[in-house]
């Protein structure tokens, strides 16, 4: 038994996955009479429970192995499985760096595992004095990462991350949601180094693909083997592994829009220092800045009633309010409104 395979609960070893139509046939020709489908409609057929035409095009754009690329409904579903697959309800825990993504902490509940918070420094960055005191806890078996971190923005420091994980016994979740907009290398390059390291990527992001849904995984076939198993047998529709399909067979418009996000971001950042009712802008990796203002409730409130949408981060962290980079015209249009109130 590998080290991988000690790490999974033994409930999770020894299940043996569902086994669909479409996992016992895989041609795309023939007279389908196994999977109780409706023999009419455009979208009467089960989708590719594998997704092998998605994470063909996917390891031609990110030069990584099939075997190392595991598709879910949105990163979230990844999210959950780790849980699922690694910890022990009532038993196990997790350690996560908040301020941060808000879905560690939702899947740690609905899975009952109990979560330790190991809040940021002042940078923003991993405490590691604070964390190498739990990285021998042999019930902690995840740690999330999210680089760049939300809602701060910034990436973490990459020797933090890998002292963390030449440290740690178990599973390191490296969430790189963000990545695109930050021009620094991904950690998908080293899951054939460290084989406790799951990279989440999404098409929610840079790719413009929200509405779809389709989260990616990349980690060693021996812990992916298991998200295969564990997963509900079609979890992504052919219509959005279609979407991302046609995402991927041209991507220079996704180039294009991310460096004019990328642009649009230091704009933004510039235009809101200029501000006086704003007190701070960190600087970004991301799609988004955070923005400490006077009376951040007051201002998000106001925001709401001009018809533009932003997020209250103030309880997460004081004061502060998360932006989204938008268009130019709609960077515009937040900037004039934020200059008209009076505080």
């Amino acid at each position: 038994m590998n080290r991988t395979d000690k790490l999974v609960r033994p409930n999770v070893r020894a299940l043996v996955p569902y086994s669909s139509a479409r996992d016992e046939y895989e041609g795309k020709e023939g007279i389908f009479l196994d999977a109780n489908e409706n023999p009419f409609g455009p979208l009467n057929r089960y989708p590719d429970p594998r997704h092998r035409e998605l994470r063909a095009a996917i390891s031609r754009l990110k030069g990584i192995d099939e075997a190392n690329i595991f598709l879910g409904n949105g990163s979230d579903e990844v999210i959950d499985l780790c849980y699922r697959i690694f910890c022990n309800p009532g038993a196990d825990r997790a350690v996560i760096f908040p301020p941060t993504y808000g879905m560690y902490q939702v899947s740690a509940a609905v899975n009952d595992v109990e979560l330790i918070k190991v809040p940021l420094d002042a940078n923003f960055d991993i405490d590691i004095p604070e964390v190498t005191t739990l990285l021998a806890d042999e019930r902690i078996k995840l740690i999330f990462i999210c680089s760049p971190n939300n809602p701060t923005g910034n990436c973490m420091d990459p020797g933090r991350i890998e002292f963390i994980l030449r440290n740690f016994s178990g599973i390191v979740v490296l969430d790189e949601a963000y990545a695109d907009f930050s021009g620094r290398p991904s950690f998908v390059d080293k899951i054939a180094l460290y084989d406790n390291l799951i990279v989440m990527q999404t098409f929610s992001k840079a790719m413009g693909m929200a509405a779809a849904r389709v989260g990616m995984a990349f980690a060693s076939p021996e812990i992916l083997k298991y998200f295969f198993r564990m997963k509900p047998p079609y979890n992504i529709s052919l219509l959005n592994q279609q979407a991302a399909l046609d995402r991927l067979k041209n991507i220079r418009p996704v180039i294009v829009q991310t460096d004019t996000l990328i642009a649009e971001r230091k704009r933004l950042e510039e235009k809101l220092k200029m501000i006086p009712l704003v007190e701070k802008v960190w600087p970004s990796d991301a799609n988004f800045l955070l923005v400490r203002v006077k009376d951040a409730d007051k201002v998000y409130n106001e925001l709401i009633t001009r018809n533009i949408i932003i997020r209250n981060r103030s309880r997460e962290v004081s004061g502060c309010l998360r932006i989204t980079t938008g268009t130019r015209t709609e960077n515009d249009r937040l900037i004039e409104e934020l200059n008209r109130m009076s505080l």
